[in-house]
């Protein structure tokens, strides 16, 4: 399958031997590598893309699960034509910015006050923040799978083996104040915090570098129930479920509302955004008008309220607010889901597809999945094969990752999924 590879992308390979002259792996970011190199796209429109040598892709990985209504959607494009020829960047407020943070109050259950970052990890990094100086109490409760970006204290247990730190760099003082807990095990949970006073919870809804995997609802409730028992903060990191599971995110759709919420990707409509949004008396503690060092909570950045990423968010939002495309988009993954097992199992191969509303994983393996230990221990190479398969015939998955359904997927795209998959699963 590499030489195949290798035979379709020869333009991308030359590529690639530029961009190792200039970025540590020939990559911007690690996750987009993957061997023999990856492939280099010149443009992408609705549910595809195309690369260098001319080669079409049905989109599955959609931008980091940012494009839930496919490339380029026509309404976003229009709003930032608009908004190019008013101005770029600005550094002041704006009547944009507003318009933005009313919507997400309007949909986010647990939104009375927002306040906008530049991506997912910045918004983590805030969040942590604040919970600390609200609470005035320094231990956070990180759940085993969940990945909450780059930030120092938070980036630790995203995969076995947990005592392994995730990243160098990052001093051991730096992790002593976090405490992490089994997903989806709220009995060991308690038992792990019984002598810890608490800031905050801070937990994926769905675990995303994890493995697809839904927490159990039950399993939410209890740990809204335990964050009052401890007087803690409930987080939860929205920044991929949000506006995609439903309209109100992951707390919408299972119906447990936390005191805040991390959020990004699909916020942006495409550009680089992310915002912390909850209780007023929590986000309260970012008013420099009410409070002063050391009570004040920082919170500020340049491009914070950018006016192109406010103007596409609030196109995107727009689209979403009414819960038709979620709903619908919902449906169909979990046909899809239901449908790529029964291909496997027709075939005498164990997998495991997991997932929620418009997301979807596959794993190699007989066991159940519940937390990212049984990812663990799923073939992975497999999984590789499988997607790279898939990559050769034009239906791209970012190999061993999650995949997203977008609006923009047509009933074509799926059977080209479907019947490229069975052509694997009988292949072994």
């Amino acid at each position: 399958m590499l030489r195949d590879y290798e035979t379709k992308t020869s333009k991308s390979k030359r590529l690639y031997e530029r961009a190792k002259k200039v970025f540590p792996a020939g990559v911007s970011y690690f996750i987009r590598y993957f061997e023999p190199y990856p492939f280099y796209v010149t443009h992408a429109k609705g549910s595809k893309f195309f690369d260098v040598d001319g080669n079409a892709y049905i989109d599955f990985w959609m931008g980091h699960y940012t494009h839930i209504l496919g490339h380029n959607p026509p309404p976003v494009k229009r709003a930032v034509k608009q908004q190019l020829e008013r101005g770029i960047h600005l550094g002041v407020c704006h009547e944009l910015e507003i318009a933005l943070a009313e919507q997400v109050v309007k949909m986010v259950p647990c939104a009375e006050l927002v306040r906008f970052a530049n991506s997912g990890t910045e918004a983590s990094m805030y969040a942590t923040r604040l919970v600390r100086a609200f609470k005035k109490k320094s231990k956070i409760v990180k759940f085993e799978g969940c990945w909450h970006g780059g930030y120092d204290c938070l980036q630790t247990a995203v995969k076995p083996p947990m005592d392994v730190p995730e990243t160098s760099g990052v001093p051991t003082e730096t992790l002593k104040n976090t405490i992490v807990a089994p997903f989806n095990d709220i009995q060991t949970t308690r038992r792990k915090i019984k002598n810890h006073d608490i800031a905050a919870f801070i937990i994926e809804p769905v675990l995303g570098a994890g493995g697809g995997i839904p927490a159990d609802k039950e399993f939410l409730k209890e740990l809204k129930e335990l964050s009052r028992e401890k007087d803690a903060l409930l987080v939860f990191d929205e920044v991929i479920t949000g506006f995609r599971l439903a309209p109100g995110g992951a707390q919408q759709f299972f119906n447990v509302t936390p005191d805040l919420t991390i959020l990004g990707k699909i916020l942006g409509g495409g550009f680089p955004v992310g915002a912390i949004a909850g209780k007023r008396d929590v986000m309260e503690r970012l008013d420099a008008t009410v409070y002063e060092r050391p009570e004040l909570c920082f919170h500020g950045g340049t491009f914070s309220g950018n006016p192109i990423t406010m103007t596409a968010g609030l196109a995107m939002l727009k689209q979403l607010e009414d819960g038709a495309i979620i709903s619908q988009l919902n449906k169909r993954c979990r046909k899809l889901r239901n449908q790529l097992e029964e291909i496997f199992e027709d075939n005498h191969i164990n997998v495991q597809v997991t997932g929620e509303g418009s997301l979807f994983q596959t794993h190699f393996t007989n066991e159940t999945i519940k937390d990212v230990h049984a990812v663990s221990r799923a073939d992975r190479q497999k999984l590789i094969d499988y997607h790279m398969h898939l990559m050769l015939n034009g239906v791209f998955f970012l190999p061993a990752k999650l995949g997203a359904l977008s609006k923009a997927h047509t009933e074509a795209d799926l059977e080209k999924l479907l019947t490229k998959t069975e052509d694997y699963a009988k292949g072994l």
